[in-house]
């Protein structure tokens, strides 16, 4: 039960049109739900605004798909993040309205009303469901390389409710790319930047604009480049202020910070 749900409810109870008795039913649910290989975590929305969003790597597609099912029995949406190719075809076969966004390694399943999952369709990422007086995430890409990585966080922004929108290919090899979009920089509440090599996008972009930057260093790089330890070591040294940084490759975790900062303070 998402906060907005729980209002409701309680609103319901208010004009009498649901009993105290059902629904001190409905908020008695078992808040974990024990399955064989996992424990999920039902009151994460009431909580944190959002249900528990399922990490694909290192489950089979069989126990994601499991999951899956419970969480949007009781709800929903669900997210599920790095997923491989075989688990997001489950999940499609599963699912057949889920959407699969395969770059990203990311598949959405959402509840239809009537409480069945929704029909097949095509991806619509850039139609969230916006919370009052939000602003918007602007995610930035260094490469083309780096993509996956800025996907994962720009669908997390949209699932979670932020109006986000992409901007990719603009490293510091050609400065003048990014300065074309300098309008878009500073129009974003929030904007998180993903690169790879020796990382210095971040520290641009934080040096251009007067509002947080999210830092995602990823794991694209030669050799001494250390599989992204280069990255972050440059991003954690940003000389521009303003600027945080999270793990390597860590999409999901800036996409869903991006959409906190861009929300705190904003709810209707």
């Amino acid at each position: 039960m998402r906060p907005a749900e729980l209002k409701r409810l309680l609103g319901r109870v208010r004009r009498g049109s649901v009993s105290p008795a059902a629904a001190a039913r409905l908020l008695g649910e078992a808040p974990l739900e024990q399955l064989a290989f996992a424990t999920l975590d039902h009151q994460r929305a009431l909580r944190a605004g959002f249900p528990e969003v399922v990490f694909g790597q290192g489950k089979t597609p069989a126990q994601i798909v499991g999951i899956a099912r419970r969480l949007l029995a009781r709800g929903g949406p669900v997210l599920v993040t790095r997923a491989d190719e075989a688990a997001r075809a489950t999940l499609g076969a599963a699912f057949p309205g889920a959407e699969r966004h395969e770059r990203a390694r990311c598949v959405v399943i959402r509840r239809a009303r009537g409480g069945r999952p929704a029909t097949p369709g095509p991806a619509k990422p850039g139609a969230p469901r916006r919370r009052a007086g939000s602003g918007s995430v602007l995610v930035v890409c260094a490469g083309t390389a780096d993509l996956p990585v800025a996907e994962e966080a720009l669908v997390t922004a949209r699932i979670l409710g932020s109006r986000a929108a992409l901007i990719a290919d603009v490293g510091v090899a050609g400065l003048h790319r990014l300065l074309a979009h300098r309008r878009r920089l500073r129009g974003a509440r929030v904007i998180v930047v993903v690169a790879g090599l020796e990382g210095a996008l971040a520290s641009v972009v934080g040096g251009l604009v007067d509002r947080p930057v999210i830092a995602v260093p990823t794991s694209v790089g030669y050799g001494a480049h250390f599989r992204g330890l280069a990255p972050l070591l440059a991003m954690l040294n940003s000389c521009a202020a303003g600027v945080t940084v999270v793990n390597v490759d860590n999409g999901f975790g800036a996409g869903y910070a991006a959409h906190l900062v861009n929300v705190t303070g904003r709810r209707g």
